[in-house]
């Protein structure tokens, strides 16, 4: 398959939008819905000869839409066991910061075995295509986008880099309305689907529409700084994860104790 030139950087820089997801009525969500808004906005920003080489590497049942895969990793997380500490980076209790060397590894203390190992690791796969690489290595580019379009927004969801503690909040019982949860599930799940049936009319199409509206808008004097992440990476995890434990610590955490019951706008949580 050739593959054409294309910046890859232009689809890990859309999922910094979430940092300011905050800002839309407070709404966070990194469920299906909150996966699939992720993708959407990337979509419409790639530019033509970007877009269809993502095209290329998605599998047929997505239909050409990478929206339509970015919750695979997910899926296949109790098949690929593997994968599953690499939605996730956790750090020491209460510290409110990320270190790679410390932070990035699995309960069995694997070096790198975690969402921001994860990210650099399918950013260098897809980039060994795109520069025209010969690694020793075959590896399968359609997962790797679909593993790098997912754990962008993951490493974007606070509790994904929560305390060890708590396992980023999975361990602490809440109330979220009425229901009886836990508080990760209220940042990964929760919040939006409230938000998309009270703020837009049970549409998410049009939650997606109103965060549109804010990059070309109240946003768009950012959107230069979110495409480069400086000291010329093409990637640049560690970032966003400090500024997710900084979000937890800020706002996840924030009067969540056990049997706590939170409601409304989560930046009064």
């Amino acid at each position: 398959m050739g593959f054409r030139r294309m910046g890859w950087h232009e689809l890990l820089w859309v999922g910094r939008l979430l940092v300011l997801m905050q800002l839309l009525h407070g709404v966070f969500g990194w469920g299906k819905d909150g996966h699939f808004a992720v993708c959407k906005i990337a979509e419409e920003y790639l530019t033509k000869d970007a877009l269809a080489t993502v095209k290329e590497l998605l599998p047929d049942s997505a239909g050409g839409e990478l929206a339509s895969v970015c919750s695979w990793a997910d899926d296949v997380r109790w098949h690929y066991h593997w994968s599953s500490p690499l939605h996730y980076v956790d750090t020491p209790d209460f510290k409110c910061n990320y270190k790679y060397c410390r932070d990035c590894h699995d309960a069995a203390g694997h070096k790198d075995h975690c969402v921001t190992g994860a990210i650099f690791n399918y950013t260098k796969q897809l980039f060994s295509a795109y520069q025209g690489y010969s690694p020793q290595l075959s590896y399968n580019l359609t997962e790797a986008l679909m593993f790098l379009a997912h754990f962008i927004g993951d490493v974007h969801q606070p509790l994904h880099v929560g305390f060890l503690g708590d396992l980023g909040g999975n361990t602490i019982t809440v109330r979220w309305y009425r229901r009886k949860t836990n508080l990760h599930h209220v940042w990964d799940t929760m919040i939006i689907d409230s938000a998309v049936k009270t703020l837009y009319g049970s549409d998410l199409a049009t939650m997606i529409q109103a965060i549109q509206r804010n990059i070309t808008d109240a946003w768009s004097n950012d959107v230069s700084s979110w495409e480069n992440c400086g000291h010329n990476q093409t990637v640049c995890p560690n970032l966003y994860a400090s500024e997710s434990v900084r979000m937890a610590c800020k706002f996840a955490y924030r009067n969540a104790t056990p049997g706590s019951t939170l409601e409304g706008n989560c930046q009064d949580c």
